[in-house]
């Protein structure tokens, strides 16, 4: 995805990294293995603190890896009038969306994901009627009472060099499923690990705790 350094979403601190970062195209070609679009669903055994019971949005994945956003860690901090001070822009907001904990990579950026009833010049479109925006105009647009429907503002995100995500499912420590509106941007972030693993008819409980880390 291709933005402005400039008009980027910044958040709190920079944390640098090598991973790659999401392809800079508004369109993503699915493949037999290509887990674009779909919900990455913690295996219960994956006790890395920064991924346990995560539920993440794949927004790209492909030969040259895999990005995300973890969907149900809700943030209280900064508000979303905070932020939008910061950013210098009107800090009484004509309405607002969530923020949320997107992953340990670059947690210095800010990303919306959002519903496609409003896309920008620099829109990432991951797959039909979900987007990806890490520009300021959709934080103009929602602060003014416009902007898309949906969405939910991740600070930070989760990287996956070339074939590691490949290997994490192998090892067992993924499941997948479909994405829905209500996982993605709705507020029982609580449930939405249970939730996710209902999609599949899986009760967490019967499943093995032994899982591979990630």
């Amino acid at each position: 995805m291709s933005t402005m350094s400039d008009r980027s979403i910044p958040g709190r601190k920079v944390k640098r990294t090598r991973h790659p970062a999401p392809p800079a195209h508004n369109a993503v070609t699915r493949t037999a293995t290509n887990l674009t679009g779909q919900v990455l669903i913690a295996m219960p055994g994956l006790d890395d603190p920064e991924f346990s019971h995560s539920v993440i949005y794949l927004c790209a994945h492909g030969e040259d890896g895999a990005m995300g956003l973890i969907v149900n860690r809700p943030l209280a901090q900064p508000s979303f009038p905070d932020l939008l001070r910061q950013l210098n822009l009107p800090p009484q907001p004509a309405r607002s969306i969530g923020l949320c904990k997107g992953g340990p990579v670059d947690d210095g950026r800010g990303f919306v994901l959002h519903s496609t009833d409003w896309t920008g010049d620099d829109s990432l479109v991951v797959a039909e009627g979900i987007a990806l925006t890490a520009s300021l105009d959709v934080l103009q647009e929602i602060a003014n009472g416009g902007g898309p429907q949906h969405g939910v503002l991740a600070l930070g995100h989760a990287n996956w060099g070339p074939g590691q995500l490949d290997r994490e499912m192998r090892e067992n420590a993924w499941l997948t499923a479909d994405a829905d509106q209500d996982l993605l941007f709705g507020p029982a972030h609580e449930t939405k690990w249970a939730r996710a693993m209902a999609k599949l008819n899986i009760q967490p409980g019967r499943l093995s705790s032994l899982s591979g880390s990630a």
